[in-house]
């Protein structure tokens, strides 16, 4: 059998795969594309992270398609329900990805409690000319011991930054429609740990109590954090959002910037992905990445290992 792994997939995920008996394909394949290179190669199955979507027409179009494999959490490029309805299987790795994302939400707090970002593009501009100026300018840093972090969505993503927040001493409150209470086990290098109980709040309470918010939610139809939610925000907060574009409008968001009632902002994704507005790109107060919040080595390793088993089990059971 034959996979396209169109978004690509790490090499031990390829070995995985090759040992079980699969030919890996890792041609990048243009998106109107997709279909006919699947049929020409009698490919079944498709892996795809969040560049490559999987539609009804790519499902109506690929009979012989028996799996549809998303490398990380949100399937929002795939239509799911369609898809099994329609027999095939549609698998992702929830798992895998948890603790890179975890630790780029913190990369952005600490750019943006430090000012890093925007250090960052000043200091080969004016740091031989300014160099005083600009350390006056970022010398009000603060620091995140102490402070409350408000984490909207606690699946396991959000526990992951939950137990990162814990270690660095960080009060965490958390709100989720689904989620009543979660038990988070912070573990230390040496064998030793502590079991912390975290019992989620209306998000009301979280937009009021926290200096930090991290969202952790799928793709809506609305906006979690809109003009109404930025009123109801501390002043000076700090929000990152490493989730899915659309749940924080960013026009709103920029207001919010520009009066002070927003401190900083952490953006790994944007309404407008691949495409972000360039009054995002270009505002000062905002750190910003493309969409890397599963991309680590590691990360990878376990995305192209957990797909390679899952898919296994699945053709397995097929036989």
């Amino acid at each position: 059998m034959k996979v396209l792994a169109n978004d690509g997939i790490s090499k031990s995920g390829i070995l995985a795969l090759e040992k079980g008996g699969f030919e890996v394909i890792t041609t990048k394949v243009a998106q109107e594309q997709v279909a006919n290179y699947i049929n020409a190669n009698n490919v079944s199955v498709v892996l795809v992270r969040s560049a490559t979507k999987i539609r009804k027409d790519i499902i109506d179009a690929c009979p012989g398609l028996k799996v549809i494999g998303r490398g990380g959490v949100g399937m929002d490029n795939i239509d799911v329900d369609y898809a099994r309805a329609n027999g095939k299987h549609v698998i992702n790795t929830p798992a895998s990805s948890s603790e890179s994302v975890a630790e780029l939400v913190f990369a952005h707090l600490f750019s943006g409690v430090r000012f890093l970002h925007d250090a960052n593009r000043n200091m080969p501009l004016e740091g031989d000319s300014n160099f005083e100026g600009l350390k006056k300018a970022y010398a009000n840093g603060v620091e995140l011991r102490g402070k409350t972090i408000g984490i909207i969505g606690f699946g396991r993503i959000g526990q992951a930054v939950a137990k990162m927040a814990l270690g660095l001493g960080m009060k965490v409150i958390a709100a989720d429609k689904f989620v009543g209470k979660a038990e988070i086990k912070v573990d230390f290098y040496n064998g030793q740990f502590i079991n912390v109980d975290i019992i989620t709040e209306p998000i009301e309470d979280v937009f009021k109590h926290s200096d930090f918010i991290t969202l952790h939610v799928p793709a809506q139809d609305g906006y979690v954090i809109g003009k109404e939610e930025f009123s109801a925000l501390k002043d000076g907060v700090g929000i990152v959002n490493c989730a899915r574009g659309g749940v924080i409008d960013e026009v709103a968001l920029i207001a919010a910037l520009d009066s002070g009632k927003v401190l900083f902002a952490g953006l790994d994704v944007f309404e407008n992905e691949p495409t972000p507005e360039v009054q995002i790109l270009m505002h000062q107060k905002i750190s910003l990445t493309p969409h890397i919040g599963a991309a680590t080595l590691e990360a990878q390793d376990r995305i192209g290992t957990e797909l390679a088993e899952q898919i296994f089990s699945l053709l397995k059971l097929e036989k």
